[in-house]
């Protein structure tokens, strides 16, 4: 993926992860009360991902159904590896560092980045 998305774009990306196709105004009602937007924005949103190519759409009858292009897995991963270049020279462990130092990994974090591992190593 070659165009970063915002954040209101990511709103209606994971929509559209969670259930696709739908409708501009399917979106506009799972977004709903989260965010106080007319369909007008939404329709504006899904104009610019598709100009982006992170989603694709369909004629039916006189209205588009729109579904990803991007695997959200794929987005997340693209995502994590820019933040770690950007910020920590690409390395893991200084992430983590940074994370265990303002006391923002707790006990179960631990847990759970151990089982991890102990999984990757076997």
């Amino acid at each position: 993926m070659a165009e970063r998305i915002s954040d209101a774009e990511h709103t209606v990306m994971e929509v559209l992860w969670d259930e696709a196709p739908l409708t501009a105004q399917d979106v506009s009602e799972r977004i709903g009360t989260e965010r106080d937007w007319s369909a007008n924005t939404v329709k504006t949103l899904l104009g610019r991902l598709l100009a982006k190519n992170v989603i694709a759409h369909e004629a039916d009858g006189r209205r588009y159904l729109y579904r990803p292009l991007v695997a959200r897995e794929d987005y997340v991963a693209g995502e994590s590896r820019r933040l770690m270049d950007r910020l920590f020279g690409g390395k893991l462990t200084p992430l983590v560092a940074h994370l265990a130092e303002r006391d923002e990994i707790t006990k179960q974090d631990i847990a759970e980045i151990e089982a991890l591992l102990k999984g990757l190593k076997s």
